[in-house]
Parts: structure tokens; sequence; C-alpha cells
């Protein structure tokens, strides 16, 4: 216990403190008191040394007039006087030769002293005699019988030359020193003063010292001891744990600066620790509700630490290795990424395959981590595994997938292509492209998949391509050089590694023959209904040159003179009419002719015109009146003329059997026979307009009047192909038609875009 206190006292900074500055406190005054009283005993020794002297000086000066007279009572009498003072303990005269010739001790007189007694040394230390001695070196210091000390000291009595002169004296002159004049006095009272004062000092030193040290104590005390007491309890509070505690000192120096920044301190540390508790917690939860499988491992396999998702997954049991739990083995697998990662430190990866607890197979990808001391050893493995059977079934679900849609690829009859997005380069195709274009897939492959196009037209499709989703009856080239007729449709996709376009084209070359068949076979029925039209039309000409011709030949026969007015009119009319005919066979052989699709900018009002005038002749004969309600100016489209004029005439052909159906119905008194032709410019569109009065169409088969072979008219007047041919040349222009309601009649509406400048 004592040990215990005394190791306590020992290693408290308040005693080392208090000790310390006691210490340099004791030694301070110490050295003060000594010093002091060292200078006071040299200061008194020096006083007395020096007043002796003096007394010695005085005695010498009363006593020279009686030396000088010789005068031995006189100078007896001046020794014992002056012998009676206090502390004059001696007044001794020497001779040269050492004899005592004058004392206030009479029982002294005419004694001889050894010439080397300590009076004596002090100038017949050497021969002869020293004469000039300093005061220090005639002053001696002894001891009494009685105890006390004496201060004694000596002075030469020299020879004068009114001594040596004098008759009186027999001192010759070369004798300088004629003896010694001794004073002994007693320094018994100023001992004892000294004494006094060393006292006086030596409490004053100690009421100093003690009164600083009670101060320092107290001061130590109160303003260190207590804060520094008040500080350790707060910091080891806070090293428990309890940050919210406040140290309050009550001082606004450095302790209550450090009270501060300890308080600061566990304020936070309280809320780092909160936090790390919260990170921790974190963690830890994370490490438990990860979705995915999670241990450490030491070098011998074991399990140190696992998750909540491995525990319920392969239902571990204390002490485990890895390979048992994971797959049932009694040794490491032969691969295994916890035993590289302990050998190189470095993460490795692997995918393992193994049976839960159920028993079910179970693929994972493993994924390993060092885990490190703070010396940087590894002292665990940390083991990562994300469940992959889910995917892995997918995967077998992806293979068979693909080689399904692989073999669908193939087998799809129109050609499907992979481009690059950028080069248009053909990546990859199926089988059909062989049967359409006569390529092998090895021979197509990495070829541009606009060398399929003439060569003076790839520029332009390379561009459409890539602004574009589709595009209708594009003319390609075969391997052999022939022409292929096709629709391409084109649409963005992914392919392994880069962004492709997905190309599949429909080879509609047969398609198109059958509708140039269809659309000819249309012409010609057109040109069939127009025959009685164009008889009319041819025969009016005809007659005129007939009546003409007629002229002639009578005026001939009679021989008769024509004036040549009536010959140049008469040959006007024929030659106008000439070309009247000729211009109506033209019409019908143009119209008649087979063509191919070409698109132009033409002007709407013109087809329609043309349309016109090659069927208006059979229109005027059945009384049917047309109204012309067109809009000058308008811009004009993208379309072709011929098929274009082709659609005219089968609306035409429409409307006048349905006005002839409707007035046989109703009778031809109360029937009303009009079409209707309108053209106007609608927002970018221009649209015609062409109505009739004649039965209409339903609205139970408006849908259906497009589609091939349908038709409403009676067996053996109309083959139903040519709305569904007009519908379809309208398409290849671009542009639309529909039926619409009407009040009377039937109503079609044809509407094109303006392209762009």
């Amino acid at each position: 216990m004592i040990n215990t206190n005394l190791n306590k006292i020992r290693q408290s900074l308040v005693s080392k403190l208090i000790l310390s500055v006691g210490l340099i406190l004791l030694i301070s005054i110490s050295t003060w008191a000594y010093f002091n009283i060292k200078y006071l005993k040299e200061k008194v020794a020096s006083d007395i040394s020096e007043e002796t002297d003096r007394l010695s000086n005085t005695i010498k000066l009363g006593t020279h007039y009686a030396m000088m007279l010789n005068s031995r009572d006189d100078i007896n009498q001046i020794i014992r006087n002056i012998g009676k003072q206090a502390d004059i303990k001696n007044i001794r005269l020497y001779n040269k030769e050492g004899q005592i010739k004058y004392s206030n001790l009479v029982f002294e007189i005419d004694t001889k002293t050894n010439i080397k007694d300590e009076a004596c040394y002090i100038c017949h230390r050497s021969d002869p005699p020293q004469s000039a001695i300093s005061l220090d070196e005639r002053t001696r210091i002894f001891y009494s019988n009685d105890g006390y000390r004496l201060l004694g000291i000596i002075s030469p009595i020299e020879n004068e030359p009114s001594c040596s002169a004098d008759s009186c004296h027999v001192h010759p002159p070369d004798k300088k020193i004629l003896g010694a004049l001794d004073v002994v006095v007693s320094l018994e009272g100023t001992d004892k003063e000294i004494l006094r004062t060393e006292k006086g000092i030596t409490i004053l030193a100690l009421f100093v010292f003690v009164l600083s040290s009670a101060i320092i104590f107290v001061f130590v005390l109160k303003f260190v001891n207590r804060p520094v007491k008040k500080l350790i309890d707060g910091t080891k509070r806070i090293a428990k744990g309890d940050y919210g505690l406040k140290v309050e000192i009550g001082q606004d120096d450095e302790m209550g600066q450090l009270a501060s920044a300890i308080n600061q301190m566990g304020k936070e540390i309280g809320e780092n620790q909160a936090e790390l508790n919260r990170q921790r917690d974190e963690y830890q939860n994370l490490f438990e509700l990860v979705p995915c499988i999670i241990t450490v491992q030491d070098r011998d396999y074991k399990l140190i630490q696992y998750n909540r998702e491995f525990a319920d997954k392969f239902a571990p049991k204390p002490g485990d290795y890895c390979y048992q739990v994971y797959k049932g083995r009694s040794e490491k697998c032969v691969n295994c990424p916890v035993e590289k990662t302990f050998l190189d430190g470095r993460s490795h990866y692997s995918e393992e395959t193994g049976y839960n607890k159920d028993g079910t197979l179970t693929h994972w990808i493993v994924n390993t981590s060092p885990i490190k001391n703070s010396k940087g050893e590894i002292i665990a493995t940390m083991e990562m595994n994300l469940d992959i059977t889910h995917r892995k079934h997918l995967e077998e679900k992806l293979e068979k997938s693909e080689k399904k849609y692989y073999a669908i690829f193939n087998n799809i009859p129109n050609p499907v292509f992979v481009l690059d997005m950028d080069s248009l380069e053909i990546l990859d195709c199926n089988e059909s492209v062989t049967t359409v274009y006569g390529f092998s897939k090895n021979e197509i492959k990495n070829k541009s998949f606009l060398d399929l196009f003439n060569e003076d037209e790839r520029e332009k499709y390379g561009f459409k391509m890539r602004v574009y989703s589709v595009l209708n009856q594009i003319k390609q080239i075969r391997k052999d050089g022939n022409i292929v007729f096709v629709n391409i449709r084109i649409s963005p996709s992914e392919y392994p590694g880069q962004k492709v376009f997905l190309v599949t084209t429909s080879d509609i070359t047969k398609r198109l023959e059958a509708e140039q068949q269809l659309i000819q076979a249309s012409k010609m029925a057109t040109l069939g209904e127009m025959a009685t039209g164009v008889a009319h039309e041819l025969n009016q000409p005809l007659t005129v040159m007939k009546t003409a011709s007629s002229f002639l030949m009578k005026k001939v026969g009679k021989k008769e003179a024509i004036p040549d007015d009536v010959l140049f009119t008469l040959a006007e009319e024929i030659d106008s009419h000439v070309d009247r005919a000729t211009k109506i066979i033209n019409h019908m052989r143009q119209f008649g002719r087979k063509s191919d699709m070409t698109l132009e900018k033409i002007q709407i009002n013109r087809i329609l015109e043309s349309a016109f005038e090659i069927f208006s002749q059979q229109l005027k004969v059945r009384g049917i009146k047309v109204v012309w309600e067109t809009e000058e100016h308008l811009p004009r489209i993208m379309a072709d003329a011929d098929r274009l004029e082709q659609v005219f005439i089968n609306l035409l052909i429409n409307a006048r059997d349905a006005i002839e159906d409707r007035c046989e119905k109703e009778g031809q008194k109360s029937c009303e026979k009009r079409i209707s032709i309108k053209t106007l410019l609608e927002n970018d569109t221009v649209a015609i307009i062409i109505k009739d009065t004649g039965t209409g169409i339903p609205s139970s088969i408006s849908e259906k009047i497009f589609e091939p072979f349908f038709t409403t008219k009676k067996v053996g007047k109309g083959t139903g192909l040519g709305l569904s041919i007009s519908y379809g040349i309208i398409q290849d222009c671009k542009g639309s038609i529909k039926a619409v309601p009407s009040d009377e009649g039937a109503c079609f509406v044809i509407k094109f875009p303006v392209p762009d400048e």
C-alpha cells in the first residue's frame, strides 16, 4: 500500500512540479543566503581589520611624540589607557629583536618572543625582513584560550630621520624598521553578531522558501492539480464512451483551452464513433444481406466468417472447410482461387459448380480478395460468389434459341442481310440470298451492299438506306447480270460488338410483271371501252375530209375553176382534221403501249385534261356534263404521267357507268348526269376530287372497293381490277386515294405530296 502511494506520488505531475519548483527555490534561496552571509562575514572582517589598522596608526601617532622624547612612562600610560577599551585585548610594542618593550599587560613587558612566532613571522619569513606588507598579510585571526576568536594586526615602526639624527637616539640611518606594534582585538561580539545575522538570514530564507512553497502548492493544487484531475477524469470517461461529457474547470487560461479542446474532441469522437457505428452496422447489414455468397477463409481453407446467404444455401457447421461445404470434397479443389490469392496476394476469378443443401446443382462465379493486417501480411482471404445458375439455364436456352433462330434466319424465303451501319458492308446473310441474287454466302460476305445496284445509282441509294426504312421497287443486279426488282426493308439492330442495319429484300420481279400485264390488260379494256368514242372522234375529221374531197372531185369533173382562196381553205381544213385524227391515234397508241414505271415532276391539271380529252367524246355522246374547278399554278408532283392518266380514265369510266346505272333505274328524264373534277392545294399536298351523280358506294363495301377483282357491276361489264390497279399506281407515286361519303353518287379524293425543292 505504501509502495503504491509512493508510486502515485512519484508519478504525479503535481508532485514532480512541486518538487522541482521547491528544489529550484531551495537552491536559489540557499545560494542567496550563502553568498549573503559570506559577503557579510567578509565585510565585517574587512571593516574590523581596517578599524584595527586605524587603531594601530592612532597608537603609533599617539606614542610618536613620547618615543621622540624617549618618555617610557608616557608610552606605557598611553598604551594602558588605550588597552582599557572594550574588545582590545593586547597592545604590544616589539623591538627589532622581538622583545616586548611596551604592553597593556604588565607581565609581558621585557619578555622576548620567538622571532618565528606567528606575529613576527609575517615580516621575518625572509632575510632581510620585509618592510612593506599589505594589510591582509599583516592581519591574523586566531582563537583565545576561552575559545573565541581574536584578530591581530602587526604594524612595523619605521625609522624616521628625526629618530636617526637626534643625538639622544642610537638608531643609525640604515635601519629602516625599529620595531613593530601588535594590536589584538576580540571578535567575540562580532562573531555573536554575525551568528545572529546568519540565523536571521537562514530563518528568512526558510520562511521565504516555506511561504513560496505554500503559495506554489496552493496555486498548483488549485490551478493545475484539480483541473488536471478533471481533465483526466473527463478523458477516462470519454475513453469509456461517455462522449457527451462536459469538462468544466472555470478557467480561461491554457487549462480552460485544453478543457475546451477535450470537450470538442469528445464531441467529434462521439460523432465519429456514431458514424463508425452506423457504418459498421450498415456494412454488417450489407455483409449479411448482400444477395451473393461471402465467406472469409484462413490458410487452411477453414471458414472464419460467412454471411446469411451462404448459411441459408449450404447450411455450414462451425469448423467446416470450404471444399466440404461447397462440393462435399475431402480435400481442396485442384484449381483453387483462394490458394492463388494466398500465394500472390491478388484477386482471382473462376467459375465453379456444386450442390445446395437440398441437392440441386448450382453454378456460381468466384472472386477472391486478400485480407491483410497492419504489417501487410495476408491473414485471410475473402471469397465472394455470385449464383449464376439461372443465367446458366438461360444460356443453355439461349444457345438452343440461337440455333433455332439461326435456322429460321437461314430458311427465311426472303434474302436477309446484316450490314455495317457505317460502310454498308455485308457482315452476314441467309441462304435465300443465293436463290434471289445467285451469290453464295462466302462470295457476298464482306462486300458492299451497294455493289448490288447500278454503279451510277450507288451513291443515291447509299444515302437513302441511311435515311429511309422502306425502299420500294428498287432495281438490283444479280450475279449473272440480270435485273431483279425488290422491296427493301431497313431496320437498325445490334450485332455482336457493333450497330448494324438488318436489311430484308423481297423479290417482286414476277409480281411487277404480273402487275404490268394487269395494267396493260386494264388499258386494253379501257381502249375497248373507248372504241365507240374514238370511232366518233375519227369519224368527224374523216367526214370533213370526205366532203372536201367530193367537192374537189365535182369541180374537177365539171372542169370548173376553183378559186385560190376556196382551194386554200379546203386544203387547210383537210390538213387540220388529218392532224386531229393523227393526234387521236397517237394518244391511243401511247396510252395502250406497255411502259415502265418512271417518276417525274408533272402538272396534275394537264394529266386530267389529257385523260378527259381521250374520253370526252364518250361522255358527250351519253349527255354527261363535266364540271371543272381547277386551281391554276399548282406545284408539280412526282408521278408517272401515263399511269396516272390511266387512273383518271378508270375513275371517269366508273363514274360514267354509275351514272348510267342510276339513270336506268330512275328514268332518263329525272336523272342528272354530272361529273365534277376539282384540284386544289392543301398544306403542301395537291388534292384531286372526282365526284359523280351515280349510284354511289355503300358504306358496307367502301373498304373492299380497292381489292383485286372486287366489282359491283353486272357480270361481263367489269373485271374488278380498275380500282385495284389505280390504288397500286397511286401508292407507287407516294400518293393516297380513298372513297369519302357524299350526298349524291361517289366521291374519290386523291392526294399527292409536294416534293421538296
